[in-house]
């Protein structure tokens, strides 16, 4: 049956415009263990897209074409440990924007600014 979607991607996808594609697929590997899927290059050897898997969810990479700035991004990914992932994107360049901590609506959160400015808000919701 025709769908009007990829299969195995969802209806929001979130999509990075970067200076660095490259070093945005590593962090993105480092971090919460991405799993590319498609990489697509430009004659001069650039990314013009890419698509990693982070659990059930896809995320677009691309590079800006024209050397313009790239786009700043926030997006909350859920993970299954936040404390190791929060070390793991430290680990991998990013500085803490928030230490782990619970939340009173039952999540343990994080926040991390990767190397080219993207905020990362990682949680785990915690049974409660």
């Amino acid at each position: 049956m025709p769908t009007h979607k990829p299969a195995g991607h969802n209806a929001v996808s979130p999509y990075l415009l970067v200076a660095d594609a490259r070093a945005m697929l590593a962090f993105l590997h480092a971090t919460f263990g991405a799993k590319e899927q498609l990489r697509k290059m430009r004659e001069d050897g650039s990314i013009m897209h890419a698509e990693v898997r982070i659990d059930d969810s896809v995320v677009m990479v691309g590079e800006r074409p024209d050397g313009r700035d790239p786009v700043r991004d926030s997006i909350h990914v859920y993970v299954p440990e936040v404390d190791a992932c929060h070390a793991a994107g430290l680990a991998a360049g990013a500085s803490s924007v928030s230490p782990p901590g619970d939340q009173p609506y039952g999540d343990r959160t994080a926040g991390l600014r990767d190397p080219e400015g993207h905020v990362w808000w990682i949680g785990t919701h915690q049974a409660g």
